[in-house]
């Protein structure tokens, strides 16, 4: 079965609030918000959501 997360392990994604480029730790989904929650490298004990991240251009 296919994941619908937006972002995987070791991506570097873009905070939209800071434009700060962090890196996916890992990621769960919150079956009670029905959404995926991420945490990154750079600041292991804050977790965010997919609206909360945006991708790299490359």
């Amino acid at each position: 079965m296919k994941n619908k997360n937006k972002f995987i392990t070791n991506q570097k994604v873009r905070l939209k609030s800071t434009g700060e480029t962090i890196t996916i730790n890992k990621f769960s989904y919150v079956p009670n918000m029905k959404r995926y929650s991420y945490t990154c490298v750079e600041h292991p004990k804050t977790f965010y959501f997919e609206e909360e991240i945006e991708q790299l251009e490359s």
